[in-house]
């Protein structure tokens, strides 16, 4: 390539004939050679499309290969796209001619397969675009359709308002038919109705007859509708019961000619009203009159109230099986007015008249028998058993009754119907009144889904019937005075009250074992206020109810002469007795009542009760404490009152009540000034109706409330912590009298009388101490045996003994310290007299102390 120089300029192509007149610019700016071989290359490409026929498999070509203008063509195409040669020297032309034919060939054959591929791109391109028309046809067919569709659903709308418009006139058009036939249909009822209910009007008259229709058909309900259709619409329109009223006022003072020719809403609904009475008789004929008739049947068959029912024979006798059997008849037309309820006040009349009748019916059969019986009861049993019998059955009588109540008045399904209807003639088989069992099932009624029987009628009649119970025991109350069968009684009741308010249908049976439980009560409290009245605050005690210790020892050899006999066997029944009869009878009545009477009687009612009693009781201890200290001396005395206290208050701890009471008193102190006042005053008011009314103002000044708190308990308290106190400072001065009289002698002298004072010589001292040491011990034994005789427990003893073996001690170290004081030769005392009396002291002290422990 270093030795190639530049060829030298080839001449322009002359152009065609058509540019003959241009001027080349190639004679001003000559091209190298390879610019116009490219150039020629260009020219050759650009020169248009090259129809080259396929060539065969083998390489070969078609005979359209020999056509010389292809050929050329051919030719100058495999110029154009050869690679520019490069201009040598003569010398190199030969050596490249081999390896230019051989990439001619290579380029041939390459643009062979170009020009195959092309056809077959043009051949997809045809294909493709004849696609491309066809989709393009489909979318357009998609568009016209998706137009018309739309069309479609614009017409589809259009249709649909104008079917809801016309289905809007369809009914507001059937609406206005409807409310101009409605008049008419109500004026046609009126008009064929009264035949059916056997009603006819003559003018202003209507005359009843025999009714057409059966009240237990099927079409009654639906005349009962048009009637009361027509009396609400006739009602309305006329303006009522107040307008009828007052157009029958003014027709009264018309002529027979203008009361012809009156019509109107008026008159309809007079017309109305007349049918709806027609209606409504043929029920009240159907239900009372059959109720009345069925009583009077019942009663004429069993002689009542003459001859009384059995009552283990009640259930299954005609008063229940006759009333079973019409009873099903009774709910379904009873049904109908309760449903009708809301559409006038004749059915609350008719359904009110139903209910008295029936309860009447039923209480003129049975109030003979209950009132028999409960007589039987008491007469066989006594009151307390009668109360238990009489109140088993009395709930069983209130569940019968109310499940029969709800036969006629409650609410039925329509399959309890039915079965009613198939088994009616079980209802009429005989049942016994068990009172062993529980309340039976309520027929074909749920209680707890229908509430029927909480009607008053209904409820007051089951009072009626248990009513009996309240008069039989009461009158045998009046006469009791035992204590024990009242709270019998007040048990009983309860428990079978508690039975009673167990279940909703028997709450009548629980009201009057109720009333009678109060009744039972207040002679309870009654009688329990007169035996305490009488045994406590009015008891006067006889030397025998007063003979302590006596009482004490007595009791005691009787229990060592059982534990003798009885040694094999422990009594501790008659050991309680024995305990109980010791003690003070008031005591022993007040613990007695309050624990009967305390379960039986109302907590408020208890707390006043026991209040009194305790007061009373605390009150007679205390004198009969006085009477026994003359008697048997002040020691006896102490231990009496010490030990019932002690007895009272434990027996009372179980009660766990507070014995607490506020006491007012009107106080008439001021009552005399104030009446001066009144009447010294001219300008009094007496009929002002003010603060300032004179005789206000005299009550108000003239009288006053005095309030004090009582607290038993408290009292109670203090009276024991009194006599525990007076028995340890007796005893004290009991055992210990020398020592406890020097001991205060001392307290009260100063140090300097005591060098001179008589009783604290030394000698007398002495004196004192050495007969007090004698007498200790066996005045310190008759005390241990006393206290062992009234108190039982030796914790009680102990607690008593130890405060004076204290006090006792204390005194003994107030003389000890005394004498230690004292110088010698003053009062005779000197170190040998000292030392003596110190031994006294000390002796004494120990057995002071032994003194305590002496119970352990």
């Amino acid at each position: 390539m270093a030795s190639s120089s530049v060829s030298p300029p080839v001449s322009a192509p002359r152009p065609s004939t058509s540019s003959s007149t241009n001027v080349s610019y190639e004679m001003f700016a000559p091209r190298s050679m390879a610019q116009v071989s490219r150039l020629s290359r260009l020219a050759a490409l650009t020169a248009g499309p090259i129809g080259l026929s396929e060539t065969n498999v083998n390489g070969s070509s078609s005979s359209s290969a020999n056509d010389p203008s292809l050929l050329a063509a051919q030719d100058t195409l495999l110029k154009a796209m050869s690679p520019p040669r490069m201009t040598s020297t003569t010398s190199d032309t030969s050596s490249t001619s081999s390896t230019v034919n051989a990439f001619d060939k290579s380029v041939t054959e390459t643009l062979r397969t170009a020009v195959k591929n092309s056809d077959h791109l043009t051949s997809i391109l045809k294909h493709t675009t004849s696609l491309r028309l066809a989709l393009r046809a489909s979318i357009n067919i998609a568009e016209d359709i998706s137009n018309r569709h739309a069309e479609l659903i614009r017409h589809s709308g259009e249709l649909s308002a104008a079917a809801d418009r016309l289905q809007g006139e369809q009914e507001m058009l059937s609406r206005h038919a409807e409310e101009i036939g409605m008049p008419l249909k109500h004026y046609d009822a009126v008009d064929n109705v009264g035949v059916l209910v056997g009603v006819l009007f003559k003018g202003k008259a209507v005359v009843r007859g025999l009714a057409k229709i059966k009240v237990d058909s099927d079409e009654f309900p639906s005349v009962l509708d048009q009637i009361d259709d027509a009396v609400d619409f006739f009602g309305r329109e006329s303006g009522g019961r107040d307008a009828l009223e007052a157009e029958m006022k003014r027709q009264r003072s018309r002529s027979a000619k203008d009361l012809q020719e009156t019509s109107g809403n008026i008159e309809y609904y007079r017309r109305s009203l007349a049918l709806q009475d027609a209606a409504l008789d043929l029920i009240r004929e159907a239900v009372v009159e059959r109720i009345s008739n069925t009583t009077f049947q019942v009663a004429s068959a069993l002689n009542i109230p003459k001859d009384p029912i059995a009552a283990d024979r009640l259930e299954a006798s005609l008063v229940y099986t006759r009333f079973h059997g019409i009873s099903s008849r009774s709910n379904r037309l009873l049904s109908l007015v309760r449903k009708r309820l809301h559409r006038g006040d004749a059915y609350h009349e008719l359904l009110q008249q139903c209910r008295y009748t029936y309860c009447n019916c039923r209480k003129s059969l049975l109030e003979a028998t209950i009132r028999a019986h409960m007589e039987k009861l008491k007469d066989q049993h006594g009151l307390v058993g009668m109360t238990r019998l009489a109140s088993v059955f009395l709930i069983r009588l209130c569940t019968v009754e109310t499940a029969l109540y709800l036969d006629f008045f409650g609410e039925k399904k329509a399959e309890e119907v039915v079965t009613a209807n198939e088994n009616n003639d079980e209802n009429t088989k005989p049942r016994k009144m068990d009172s062993t069992k529980g309340p039976t099932p309520l027929a074909s009624q749920v209680v707890s889904d229908d509430g029927t029987y909480y009607d008053k009628d209904f409820q007051a009649y089951l009072a009626s019937l248990t009513s009996a119970l309240h008069r039989t025991i009461r009158r045998g109350l009046v006469t009791v005075l035992d204590l024990d069968m009242l709270c019998q009684i007040v048990s009983v009741l309860r428990e079978e009250r508690s039975m009673a308010s167990s279940s909703p249908t028997t709450t009548a049976a629980a009201r009057a074992i109720s009333s009678v439980i109060e009744d039972a009560q207040e002679r309870l409290i009654f009688c329990a206020t007169n035996s305490l009245t009488k045994e406590v605050i009015r008891f006067k005690p006889t030397p025998k109810d007063l003979d302590y210790p006596q009482k004490l020892k007595k009791q005691g050899d009787e229990k060592a002469g059982s534990d003798d006999v009885r040694s094999a066997e422990d009594d501790a029944l008659q050991k309680q007795l024995q305990i109980y009869e010791s003690w003070f009878p008031p005591m022993r009545s007040v613990l007695k009542i309050l624990s009967k009477i305390f379960r039986v009687v109302e907590p408020r009612v208890f707390e006043d009760i026991a209040l009194q009693s305790v007061q009373s009781c605390t009150k007679s201890l205390k004198d009969g404490a006085a009477f026994i200290q003359k008697r048997s001396g002040t020691i006896h005395s102490d231990l009496f009152l010490v030990k019932h206290l002690l007895i009272l208050r434990e027996q009372l701890s179980p009660f766990d009540i507070d014995l607490r009471s506020v006491e007012r008193q009107l106080d008439f102190s001021d009552a005399g000034k104030a009446v001066s006042r009144f009447l010294a005053n001219r300008n009094r008011r007496l009929f002002s109706m003010s603060t300032e009314n004179a005789l206000v103002t005299l009550l108000r000044e003239g009288v006053s409330i005095n309030e004090e708190s009582v607290d038993s308990k408290r009292d109670l308290e203090e009276a024991l912590r009194a006599a525990c106190n007076d028995f340890i400072d007796h005893t004290c001065k009991s055992v210990g009298l020398g020592v406890m009289d020097l001991s205060s002698k001392l307290s009260a002298a100063t140090p300097e009388s005591l060098k001179t004072v008589p009783f604290f010589n030394a000698a007398k001292v002495k004196e004192t101490l050495k007969l007090t040491s004698e007498s200790f011990e066996t005045k310190a034994a008759e005390i241990s045996s006393q206290m062992r005789l009234y108190l039982d427990t030796p914790a009680t003893q102990s607690i008593l003994l130890k405060p004076i073996s204290k006090k006792i001690t204390k005194a003994l170290d107030e003389i000890r310290k005394a004498i230690c004081e004292i110088a010698d030769g003053e009062n005779d005392w000197n170190g040998s007299t000292r030392s003596e009396t110190l031994l006294l002291i000390d002796d004494l002290e120990k057995t002071a102390k032994k003194m305590a422990k002496a119970t352990r």
